[in-house]
């Protein structure tokens, strides 16, 4: 067995999902145009995709380790290429929004999986550099869906960003099936109750929130779907302190780094996923530029985490997770809001730029300040559970930003014009740097380096108890 193969088709795998979430960013102006859409109807080809990713990460973690990574994984990777197809078929928002919600759910099962096949088959002192390697590629892939989604769109038709992981769904799967051996993890099971509630929850709150603008705040529908999310979001929360295996363990949330991190990387994603939805539509719809430019406009903005992150990940173990988090989402904060202050239709790129690559610098300040924050706060033994409560909190961020900022949007501005749409997405942005505002207030709440203090393995029952 050669663990480049392994490394290879995890990769390539993450790559592909990692590149749907942002590559739909530059064809959304497209896709509304060709199939008509309202806003709510082009939020949820967004959110469909990263709603069910969030309720189904750890469950696709706890399937692998259960039924064998390797065929969760190619199981995953079958579903995201077959729902490709189908959201590249699609004749109209409804079939798209489906087929969107199936793509979520296979990224699911391959991304936590896609680093469980890692961990298996490179012993520890290896693992940092495979595991680094497949973070950047991932991380690559991120920054580049814009530019790929805007060349794509621009260059043959949006369908085109989905059509193109059928060559690499179908030539990844069998040489899973070939070269990765099969693994497993303990024998946990899923938490079936709490997928269900928690699903409820975020679609309850998120579904209020979209249709708030069309149906009205005291609408029925959108009064009893609030209230039915609250409800589930609850009894979430009262269901994981007696669950055998929660979703959720609930004492971590004791820990300060661990509490306070999650909390600030729940407003950096909700901010930086809400921003991503509108800015690709502005400089098309607001500024005129085609699907390609404003990929490439955009760069400004994501190319940074290819610089900053490293840096700031090392800064991060000297100093400790506080001061890079509060000031990467400080900075984030400052430059939404300068360009909240620029953003007309005739503003020059060039004006455009710096508040863009500081905006930018911040995001890939926070990101691994954050993230280091809720690890370190744990013991070896609840990384895992730790890392996904983190990525789950991190998707479910992004879909109430985007949700959120898409609600201030159809109340300032409108699809009508340039000027229509340059004036809701100042006043959108303007929130998205009030949301990084509340996540570096959240984040001076980590602890000092200092002052992180792991639970003791020894603590760990804790964690259920019910027992």
């Amino acid at each position: 067995m050669d663990r480049k193969w392994v490394l290879g088709l995890a990769s390539a795998a993450s790559v592909m999902v990692a590149l749907d979430a942002t590559v739909v960013t530059t064809a959304l102006s497209r896709i509304r145009l060709d199939l008509g859409t309202s806003i709510e109807e082009l939020e949820w080809t967004v959110n469909a995709y990263s709603l069910s990713f969030a309720v189904l990460l750890m469950t696709g973690a706890v399937l692998g380790d259960r039924f064998g990574r390797r065929l969760v994984f190619t199981t995953g990777l079958t579903l995201f290429t077959a729902a490709s197809a189908a959201c590249a078929l699609a004749p109209g928002v409804g079939w798209l929004i489906a087929a969107r919600a199936v793509q979520g759910a296979g990224a699911a099962l391959v991304m936590p999986l896609a680093m469980a096949l890692l961990s298996a088959v490179y012993p520890p002192p290896e693992r940092p550099r495979a595991l680094g390697l497949f973070s950047g590629l991932t991380g690559l892939a991120v920054v580049a869906g814009p530019v790929v989604g805007g060349a794509v769109t621009q260059g043959l038709a949006w369908q085109w960003i989905f059509w193109l992981n059928l060559p690499i769904g179908l030539a990844v799967i069998p040489l899973v099936l070939r070269r990765v051996p099969e693994s497993r993890g303990g024998s946990g099971s899923v938490d079936a109750g709490g997928l269900v509630l928690v699903t409820g929850a975020a679609l309850g709150l998120v579904w209020g929130l979209v249709r708030s603008h069309a149906a009205g705040w005291g609408s029925a529908e959108v009064v009893g779907a609030l209230i039915a999310g609250a409800f589930c979001g609850a009894a979430f929360v009262a269901w994981q302190r007696v669950a055998q295996r929660p979703m959720v363990p609930l004492g971590l949330f004791r820990l300060p780094g661990f509490a306070a991190g999650n909390t600030a990387g729940v407003f950096l994603y909700a901010s930086l996923y809400g921003s991503l939805f509108f800015a690709a539509q502005y400089f098309q719809t607001g500024r005129g530029d085609t699907p390609l430019a404003a990929g490439s406009h955009l760069l400004a903005w994501t190319a940074s985490v290819t610089v900053v992150a490293p840096l700031a990940g090392r800064l991060t173990n000297r100093i400790g997770a506080r001061a890079p988090a509060a000031l990467g989402l400080a900075l984030q904060a400052a430059g939404m809001g300068w360009l909240a202050l620029v953003a007309t239709p005739s503003v020059p790129y060039g004006e455009m730029i710096a508040p863009m690559l500081i905006a930018g610098a911040g995001v890939s300040m926070a990101m691994p300040a954050t993230q280091t924050a809720v690890l370190n706060a744990v013991t070896p033994e609840q990384i895992g559970k730790a890392s996904g409560v983190f990525n789950t909190g991190r998707q479910l961020g992004g879909v109430f930003g985007v949700a959120v900022l898409a609600l201030v949007f159809s109340k300032a501005g409108s699809y009508e014009g340039p000027a229509a749409f340059a004036d809701g997405f100042a006043v959108s942005i303007a929130v998205s740097g009030a949301l990084s505002l509340a996540g570096a207030v959240a984040a001076l709440a980590i602890p000092g380096r200092r002052g992180i203090t792991p639970a003791p393995a020894a603590a760990a029952p804790v964690l259920t108890p019910n027992r």
